[in-house]
């Protein structure tokens, strides 16, 4: 994969010490990019993993950690904005964790000075809340769906068969799903619209997209379990969100745009 070097990068939703997290391609993607900030916003380590019996840490694991710090050691400003999964580390906010900085919600300006709302996005939780029950039960689908995804997968790719996300299928197929997903995005966006920004920027949900709302930016960078997305920053100001494949039948990894850079100028022109 070819070396590239963006302004900014946005990734959350790691769940490192969860045994579906895609550390290799995420490792892969750091090495192979060059940031002058990175935003970690939220659940970068998934604490209620490791709380549990499930929860598995390995070498690969720490060698994410091991990453991120070399990059701040090194001269890239990393932001964390910690989510649900590590809310221990919100008890850190508006101070410093070695290199890394901590913060409840951040704003990013950028190249052409638009302002966005840097957050995880669970505070909006209470506000579509199903009942105890049902969101219990509903962690636990989610869980069992992404681990036998992964099972799945990897038969697929013994028959050289593409990579087939079973979650992001049924996703499109649930009316209860995308009505979550749209109570969420208008949720987040009504909130970023009042602290007078321009854009949101937020995580939580693992559905990767970048859209114009009635002239206001929503991104949300994705995740590290199911689809593999980063939002990137360009020199020029322009935003692009990434998705790495996982088909281990391909030679090598690529990176494929989910919005090419002239796309993303474009969008990021009509904001204004």
């Amino acid at each position: 994969m070819t070396n590239r070097s963006v302004r900014a990068v946005f990734i959350s939703d790691i769940h490192l010490a969860n045994p579906n997290s895609q550390v290799a391609l995420l490792e892969e993607f750091l090495r192979n990019t060059e940031m002058e900030t990175l935003y970690l916003l939220g659940d970068i380590v998934d604490l209620w993993k490791l709380s549990t019996r499930k929860g598995r840490w390995s070498r690969q694991h720490e060698a994410i950690l091991k990453l991120i710090l070399a990059k701040a050691h090194n001269g890239t400003k990393v932001v964390y904005v910690p989510g649900n999964h590590d809310p221990f580390f919100r008890h850190f906010a508006d101070t410093t964790l070695g290199p890394i900085s901590v913060e409840h919600e951040a704003i990013h300006t950028s190249a052409t000075g638009e302002r966005y709302l840097l957050l995880h996005g669970d505070r909006f939780d209470d506000d579509i809340y199903c009942g105890h029950f049902w969101w219990h039960l509903g962690e636990w689908a989610y869980e069992s769906i992404v681990t036998l995804n992964r099972h799945l997968n990897r038969v697929r790719a013994l028959f050289g068969r593409p990579y087939w996300s079973l979650p992001g299928a049924l996703k499109v197929r649930s009316k209860k799903a995308r009505a979550y997903i749209e109570s969420f995005e208008t949720k987040v966006i009504d909130y970023a619209r009042s602290q007078g920004v321009q854009g949101v920027i937020c995580g939580h949900i693992h559905q990767g997209t970048l859209r114009i709302c009635n002239g206001f930016v929503y991104a949300n960078d994705g995740d590290w379990v199911e689809s593999c997305t980063a939002l990137l920053e360009h020199q020029d100001g322009s935003l692009e969100l990434l998705q790495v494949p996982h088909a281990a039948t391909q030679p090598g990894m690529r990176l494929h745009p989910a919005m090419s850079p002239k796309q993303a100028t474009a969008l990021h022109s009509q904001a204004h």
